[in-house]
C-alpha cells in the first residue's frame, strides 16, 4: 500500500540537482491489528500485557504504565523478559515466605502458650489447697532458723473412704483421726534432713490455746506424741514437736490414708526396693525381697507395718522416709510435671486430701517434694530422732543432748554430723 502522492516520482528518487522543497504527507491510516489471546512462551511464565502486537515486534506507541530496563540486545519493540515464578515463591507476585520470621512467630505463640498453661494449672492447684491448719494460734515459738522446715504427718484418717476401700485398704473403721506417722524435713542449703519422730516417743504435753475454744490449758506432763494430735490437732502437734526440739515448724502438711493410696495409684505406682520380705496381717502387707512397682494399696501397707519387725515403730519410721523419698523421686519428674495426662490426676488425688497450714503456698508445697526427692538422690539424708532407750507405757526416750547437737546444725543450716543409734 502506498501512501505517497503520485506528484512527480517526489519521494522515489529525482535527478534534479536542486533540493526538494518541503512537501505535506496525507495522513497515513494505520492498520488494524486483529486482537488475539496471549500466547505463552515455552518455559515462559504468563504475562497479562503480552500481546500478538507485541509478539510481531509491533508498537502501537501505547504505554502499559510498566518500566522495563533496557532490553538486552533489542530496540523497539523487544519484548520484555518473562519469567516462570521460582518454587517457594507462592506464585507471580508473591515474594517467598520468610521462615525465619514464621518460627519467630511460632516459638512466642508456643512460650506465651505454655506460659498460660502454667499460670492456669498453677492458679487451679492453689484453689485445690486445703490450707486449714492455723499456725498463729501456736504459742511460745521458738525463733526461725535458716532452714526451711516442714512437719509433714500421714494420719489414719478414713475420710471420704467406702466401705469397701477401708476393707480393701484393711484400715478398719475408726472414728476420727490420729497420727500414723511424723516426720521433720529440713530444706537446707548445706544439705536436706529427714527426721522422723516415732508416734510412741515419750514427751512433754506443754500448756497451750485451744484450736477451737480459744481457752488456755494447762502443761499435760509426759505422755505419747501421737497423744498431742489427739488432743487438739495439728495446732498442739506443732506446739508439742517445737516444746520438746526447740525447732520451729515453718509449715504443716497432712495426708490421710486414702489420698495418699490415690496419689500413688494416679502416677501408675512407685518401683521401690525391698531388702527383705515380711507379711503382715494387719496391714495387709505380703513382700517379697527385691526391686518391684508397689500400686497405692501395697503401699500404704508398706508404711503401716510395725508388727512385723522387731524394732517395731522405729522399723517402720524407716520404711516410711524409705517410700517418700522415693514417691518424690518419681511425681518431681519432667514426665509428670510437663505431662497433663499425668499432672492432673497426680494434683487432684493429693490436693484432695492434703491438708496444709494457711501460710503454705503451692510453691512451699513443691519446695517440699523436691526436698524429698534430693534426699533420695543422696542430697542430705535420713534418720530417726536419737533414741536413749525406753520410757512408761512401752514409749521411747529421746537422747536430749543429740537432739540439742541436731536441732542446733538445723538452725545454723550446718552439716548434719549427729548419728542416730536407731
Amino acid at each position: 500500500m502506498n501512501d505517497w502522492p503520485e506528484d512527480g516520482g517526489y519521494g522515489r528518487g529525482n535527478a534534479n540537482p536542486q533540493p526538494e522543497g518541503p512537501r505535506r504527507m496525507s495522513h497515513v491510516q494505520r492498520p488494524q491489528v486483529p486482537q488475539q489471546p496471549p500466547r505463552q512462551a515455552q518455559g515462559q511464565g504468563y504475562n497479562p500485557n503480552f500481546t500478538q502486537a507485541q509478539g510481531s515486534g509491533y508498537d502501537s506507541g501505547y504505554s502499559s504504565g510498566q518500566v522495563y530496563g533496557a532490553p538486552q540486545g533489542g530496540g523497539h519493540g523487544t519484548v520484555p523478559p518473562q519469567y516462570s515464578p521460582g518454587p517457594g515463591s507462592g506464585g507471580p507476585g508473591r515474594p517467598a515466605p520468610d521462615w525465619r520470621k514464621r518460627i519467630k512467630v511460632g516459638s512466642i505463640v508456643l512460650v506465651v502458650g505454655v506460659l498460660a498453661w502454667g499460670i492456669g494449672t498453677y492458679a487451679w492447684a492453689s484453689s485445690q489447697m486445703r490450707n486449714e491448719v492455723d499456725l498463729s494460734k501456736v504459742i511460745e515459738r521458738p525463733a526461725e532458723g535458716d532452714c526451711t522446715t516442714y512437719l509433714i504427718v500421714g494420719s489414719d484418717s478414713r475420710e471420704g473412704m467406702s466401705a469397701e476401700e477401708k476393707k480393701k485398704l484393711h484400715t478398719g473403721s475408726a472414728e476420727g483421726k490420729r497420727t500414723d506417722s511424723m516426720m521433720i524435713l529440713a530444706a537446707c542449703s548445706s544439705g536436706n534432713t529427714m527426721v522422723s519422730l516415732p508416734r510412741d516417743s515419750w514427751v512433754t504435753i506443754p500448756s497451750f490455746v485451744g484450736s477451737e475454744s480459744g481457752k488456755s490449758y494447762p502443761a499435760r506432763g509426759g505422755s505419747k506424741l501421737n497423744a498431742a494430735y489427739a488432743m487438739d490437732g495439728p495446732e498442739l502437734l506443732v506446739r508439742t514437736v517445737e516444746f520438746n526440739t526447740g525447732l520451729r515448724i515453718d509449715h504443716y502438711a497432712e495426708i490421710g490414708f486414702a489420698g495418699f493410696a490415690n496419689i500413688v495409684d494416679a502416677l501408675g505406682g512407685v518401683e521401690l526396693k525391698i531388702d527383705k520380705g515380711f507379711k503382715d496381717k494387719k496391714s495387709g502387707a505380703d513382700f517379697q525381697a527385691g526391686t518391684q512397682t508397689l500400686n497405692g494399696e501395697q503401699a500404704l501397707a508398706f508404711v503401716r507395718t510395725r508388727y512385723a519387725f522387731a524394732e517395731s515403730d522405729l522399723a517402720r519410721t524407716k520404711n516410711q522416709q524409705k517410700f517418700l523419698s522415693a514417691l518424690a523421686n518419681q511425681a518431681a519428674t519432667p514426665g509428670t510435671i510437663l505431662n497433663p495426662f499425668a499432672l492432673y490426676p497426680t494434683l487432684g488425688a493429693g490436693l484432695d486430701t492434703l491438708i496444709v497450714d494457711k501460710d503454705m503456698s503451692l510453691y512451699d508445697l513443691g519446695k517440699m517434694f523436691f526436698a524429698m526427692k534430693g534426699i533420695s538422690g543422696g542430697d542430705g539424708r535420713s534418720m530417726n530422732i536419737p533414741i536413749a532407750g525406753s520410757a512408761p507405757q512401752g514409749s521411747l526416750k529421746w537422747d536430749m543432748p543429740k537432739v540439742k547437737q541436731l536441732v542446733e546444725q538445723i538452725k545454723n543450716d550446718e552439716k548434719v554430723t549427729v548419728e542416730s543409734s536407731r
